[in-house]
Formats: C-alpha cells, sequence, structure tokens
C-alpha cells in the first residue's frame, strides 16, 4: 500500500512538473536593458509579485584578474567597500540600508565582485544613491584596513587552513590550473595577504571600479523606464572611464596526468579528481557543455543518481561522492568528482569504481527514460530558482559579466532539452581522458602535539 501511494505522489509530482516545464518554455519573463553614456549598463526583469525590489551591482574584476603578489584584492577590497565614504563614513552604508528595512552584502568569486541589497521597491533609490556614492568616493584609510585585512585573514583560517578538504581543494586547482587563471584562491594566497597594502586596494579599485566596467540588474515590483531614469539621475553623472583590457589566459596543454598528496590532521581521507572541460565562454560547440551538465545530473543528481545508486548504497564503498562542474566561467572549466571512501575502503579503490562509472557513460549509451529523468531535474532546480527575485537577478548579473548574453537565461530550458544520449556518450568519450586527469588526495594524519 504504501509503495503504490508513493508511486501515486511521485505521478502527480511528475504531471505539475511537466506543466510547470511546458509554463517555463512558454511564459518567458520580459527584461529590458539600457546603457548610460559613460559605459554604466542597467538590466532590468519587472516581476510584480511583491511590492520588493533586489538591486544589484556587479563589476568585471575577480580573482581570476590578480597575480601572484596581490591574490585576494578583489576580495579585500570588497571587504573594504563596506568602510564608508565621506557622506557615509564608517558602516553608514550598511546603517542606512536596514533603516529603511533592507539588507546589503557581497560576494567575490573568480570573475566578478558583485553587492546587492534588497528593500522595498519604493526605496531603490536609497541603493542607487549609496552605489554610486562608493564607486567614486570610497575611503581606504591605512587604519581601517589594516584592522580589516586582519578580518580577511580570519576568514582564511577559518574556511581554508583549519578545514582539510578545502585545503585540499585549494591545492588541486593550482595543480589543476598551472597557468589558467584559476590558479589561486579567491581570499588570496597567506603570503600575498601578508604584504597587501591600503594602496594596492586603492589602486585596483581606480583601476576596475569604473562605471563601464560594471552592469546593474534590478528585478522587482518596478517598471523599466523609470529605474532607467532612476540610474541616470544617480550613475550618469559619474565620468567615464575606461577599464582595463583582459588578455586570454588560455592552460597549458594537458600532458599528462597530475597527482598530489596532501597529508593533514584530518578525521576521513578525502579525493578530487578533474578534468579540463569548457565552459560556455570557451566551447567550440556549447552543445558539449550541456551534455557534461547533464552527465553530472546521470552521476550525482540526487538519491536516484549513479553514485548514489551504486557506489554510496550499492557497494558502499564511498560516504559522500559529488560532482562539480561549473558551466560559467569566463575561462576554461572543470568537470570535478570529489569523494570520501567509507571505512574499510581506500582512495584508490574509490578511484577504480568512479572511473568505471565514467567509462560506463563513455561505452554505453544512457537510457531514453534515464536521460529524460535527469533533464527533468536539471529544469525542476532552475524553475524554482526562477521563483526567486534573488537568484533571477544573480543568474542575469552573473551572464552579463562574463561575457554571455543576459538573454542565455530565458534560453537555458530549451538548451538542456535538446541534448541527446549521443551528446552525452560523445561529450564522455571526449573529456573524461583519464591520461590527463588531476588528482588530489587528502592523507590523514594525526593531530600534531605541541
Amino acid at each position: 500500500m504504501k509503495t503504490r501511494m508513493m508511486k501515486s505522489a511521485s505521478l502527480i509530482f511528475g504531471v505539475i512538473l511537466t506543466w510547470s516545464l511546458q509554463s517555463v518554455a512558454t511564459e518567458k519573463p520580459i527584461t529590458k536593458e539600457h546603457q548610460l553614456q559613460n559605459g554604466l549598463k542597467i538590466l532590468v526583469r519587472e516581476d510584480h509579485r511583491a511590492p520588493v525590489v533586489v538591486s544589484q551591482i556587479w563589476y568585471k574584476v575577480g580573482s581570476s584578474d590578480e597575480y601572484r603578489g596581490i591574490t585576494g584584492i578583489s576580495h579585500a577590497l570588497e571587504h573594504m567597500m563596506f568602510q564608508g565614504t565621506p557622506t557615509l563614513p564608517g558602516d553608514g552604508f550598511a546603517q542606512l540600508i536596514s533603516e529603511y528595512g533592507g539588507q546589503n552584502n557581497a560576494f567575490t568569486g573568480d570573475d566578478y565582485t558583485a553587492y546587492y541589497e534588497e528593500l522595498d521597491a519604493s526605496h531603490l533609490d536609497i541603493s542607487f544613491k549609496s552605489e554610486a556614492d562608493r564607486m567614486t568616493n570610497l575611503l581606504i584609510a591605512p587604519e581601517a584596513f589594516a584592522k580589516e585585512i586582519k578580518v580577511v585573514m580570519e576568514e582564511r583560517r577559518m574556511r581554508t587552513d583549519d578545514n582539510p578538504q578545502n585545503l585540499t581543494w585549494e591545492r588541486f586547482m593550482a595543480i589543476a590550473n598551472v597557468m589558467g587563471p584559476y590558479h589561486h584562491p579567491v581570499i588570496g594566497w597567506q603570503d600575498d595577504l601578508d604584504h597587501m597594502s591600503a594602496q594596492d586596494l586603492k589602486a585596483w579599485y581606480q583601476q576596475w571600479y569604473t562605471p563601464s566596467n560594471a552592469t546593474i540588474v534590478v528585478v522587482g515590483d518596478v517598471e523599466a523606464d523609470k529605474v532607467f531614469s532612476l540610474a541616470d539621475k544617480y550613475f550618469g553623472k559619474i565620468p567615464a572611464r575606461p577599464a582595463p583590457k583582459t588578455k586570454t589566459k588560455n592552460e597549458l596543454t594537458a600532458l599528462g596526468e597530475k597527482r598530489i598528496k596532501v597529508h593533514l590532521p584530518a578525521k576521513l581521507p578525502y579525493a578530487i579528481w578533474g578534468f579540463d572541460a569548457p565552459s560556455i565562454k570557451t566551447a567550440k560547440d556549447e552543445k558539449e557543455v550541456y551534455a557534461l551538465l547533464v552527465a553530472s545530473a546521470i552521476l550525482d543528481g540526487g538519491e536516484s543518481s549513479r553514485f548514489s545508486r551504486f557506489l554510496v548504497r550499492g557497494e558502499q564503498v564511498a560516504a559522500a561522492l559529488n560532482t562539480n562542474y561549473d558551466i560559467f566561467k569566463q575561462y576554461g572549466s572543470q568537470f570535478i568528482i570529489t569523494g570520501v571512501p567509507t571505512q574499510g575502503h581506500t582512495i584508490a579503490e574509490l578511484e577504480g569504481k568512479v572511473l568505471a562509472q565514467l567509462e560506463k557513460l563513455q561505452n554505453e549509451p544512457v537510457s531514453l527514460e534515464e536521460l529524460q529523468k535527469v533533464k527533468t531535474q536539471i529544469l525542476a532546480q532552475e524553475i524554482f530558482e526562477k521563483d526567486s527575485m534573488s537568484q533571477q537577478a544573480t543568474f542575469l548579473g552573473l551572464l552579463e559579466t562574463v561575457g554571455l548574453p543576459w538573454q542565455l537565461a530565458d534560453q537555458f530550458t530549451e538548451k538542456v532539452k535538446a541534448v541527446t544520449v549521443h551528446d552525452v556518450q560523445a561529450a564522455a568519450k571526449k573529456y573524461f581522458n583519464v591520461q590527463n586527469i588531476t588528482v588530489a588526495e587528502l592523507i590523514p594524519e594525526k593531530e600534531m602535539v605541541n
């Protein structure tokens, strides 16, 4: 009886999901764009479900623009952007947004630095006025920097240096990207943080924080034309300044396997396996990217995925097994698998099982039923993300900032639907080349005793 009820529930969910997917395909949200004379771009997506607004400003600068000696500077500058201007000194920016019932924060990635405010839609002008102020008038006092860089170092210590898996990930990325732009971590190498100065941040701020290097994204209960007028009022007076031109940063062609062993005090062994793979931006045939995205879901798309069914619950050789494939990078990407072997099993044993699953994808066509199931999972996730104004704004801002057309946000569904059985098998054969695999193994060691 229980089984029959579960099947009925699944059927109802499937019907609802199919209806929702059809709705997504036909009801595309309207997005409008505008560019000020100083180069600042504005994207507006009207969403009138609630009287709120999400306003984000994206700068086209991240850790991939940095070099040895100043790694982590984009993230450090993000911290200093909350240290005030002559008009809003100290934490005046955050206090102002809070007084109007809103919230704000920021995030830095490999290819971007972004700031956001979530407010009552009638207070969007507060966000614009404040962001325009700190785009041009940021205070970077040596005393404030000396305090804030210690906060950054503490963040690095907590998130990376004291976390064996994250530290292994950092070392993996360094050998996977020998010459590539993703060689160093977003938070920066500790040695570079130790020698960073307020003057370094001033130069970085002057170099990258210009209207022509930024995009404002607004999603919410607004009218696009009024938003454009508001942007012109607050940002239009900022003088145009050319942004630095970035050069191509291709990774070296792999000449064989790269493997490291990281010895750290840790409770469990851990491993990362990676393959060079294109992003949408770098792909010669973007169909391959969507095929790899579907392959990722076949391997690790929930409880019914192959990793979960065969290696976690079936053979019980893995306590955890996950895939990671970021298709929205400015440069080339990596198809990454991370895993923790269960007690009594080794990393070598787990690696053999993982590679066998990849080989199966290469040699055996996935069934139409399994292909449709993972497509539905991917598209369902997109539906849920579109329900969030913040997620909508982030997707639009990300695409625009890494150099992809924002219209791709509305084409994603159709591109995933178009992936075929042959596409998945062909992409697996082309990119899961074990001769050029990159591997990092975390070898647990006992805690050091002083």
